[in-house]
């Protein structure tokens, strides 16, 4: 049971219930519909997260993924991301070295391994080191780092709204639906 009610799509005004009734019906948009003149510039947030972004797909979902199994209660970005993640190329041992938090393990690349120590800093002492982040400036562009810290950002926020409300898990969602 949440710590709070989920918005009831009668009582928002037209533009915010329109756009829920536009969404999936997932426990995670039903609470954000709460900020009813927030909502919609959300949506559209998460949005170009997901869809329109120079970093790549499955970067983006292993830096999803750990900051999910940074923060204490965000089950439900866990379970909701995990599909995606394999939708966009993460493997099945990659998931499973994540939720074990072995960020060094062999079956992610150097590259994918400098981006998940990257987003560990991020996450837990909001900033990068220098040595982390020259090595992330080395793999991505200005734009994909700036683009890979709003993820961040972004899941960070959610998940403890998530962990804060104590949002009801909901099945994930078939990526490719």
């Amino acid at each position: 049971m949440t710590r709070l009610p989920y918005a009831d799509p009668e009582r928002l005004p037209a533009r915010a219930r329109e756009a829920l009734d536009a969404v999936p019906p997932l426990g995670v948009f039903r609470m954000m519909a709460n900020a009813e003149t927030a909502f919609r510039p959300w949506l559209r947030w998460g949005g170009v997260l997901l869809g329109d972004l120079a970093l790549d797909p499955l970067l983006r979902e292993l830096a999803i993924l750990r900051v999910a199994r940074l923060t204490p209660h965000a089950d439900y970005e866990w379970v909701q991301h995990v599909p995606i993640a394999r939708a966009v190329g993460a493997s099945d041992e990659q998931v499973a070295a994540l939720e074990r938090d072995d960020v060094g393990a062999e079956c992610f690349s150097d590259a994918q391994r400098t981006l998940l120590r990257f987003t560990t800093e991020v996450v837990v002492d909001a900033r990068a080191s220098d040595a982390s982040f020259e090595a992330i400036r080395e793999l991505l562009s200005a734009r994909e780092l700036i683009e890979l810290m709003m993820v961040i950002g972004q899941y960070m926020m959610l998940a403890r709204v998530m962990a804060t409300t104590e949002l009801d898990l909901d099945e994930p969602l078939d990526p490719r639906a």
